[in-house]
């Protein structure tokens, strides 16, 4: 585990901890997807946050939003990550709004 430890859901968690070779197999093509992307590392976090939304995640999004932050995002542009796919799939996005805004603003 990390020092972010209190950012990632207790599910995920166990999952690391209790599956250690599954977990690692995951990581590794998590690891590799994020290498065969062209975009730049804070777009990607962007774009994974409006994902997180989007799915209706919340769990991730506390991690994925400090990670945007130390690459560089702002507030203005995690929220708009968060609120991008308002159009498609619906007001269910901002349920992420408030795990976004406070580890944006607690980190």
């Amino acid at each position: 585990m990390t020092d972010r430890d209190d950012l990632v859901s207790d599910a995920f968690q166990r999952f690391l901890r209790d599956t250690p070779e599954q977990a690692e197999a995951w990581m590794s093509a998590v690891r590799a997807l994020s290498e065969a992307s062209a975009l730049d590392a804070k777009t990607q976090a962007l774009a994974y946050i409006a994902v997180l939304a989007a799915l209706r995640l919340e769990s991730g999004v506390p991690y994925h939003v400090v990670h945007a932050k130390e690459l560089g995002a702002t507030r203005e542009e995690v929220l708009s990550a968060v609120l991008v796919g308002l159009p498609a799939a619906g007001h269910a996005v901002t349920q992420a709004l408030p795990a976004a805004i406070g580890a944006y603003d607690r980190s």
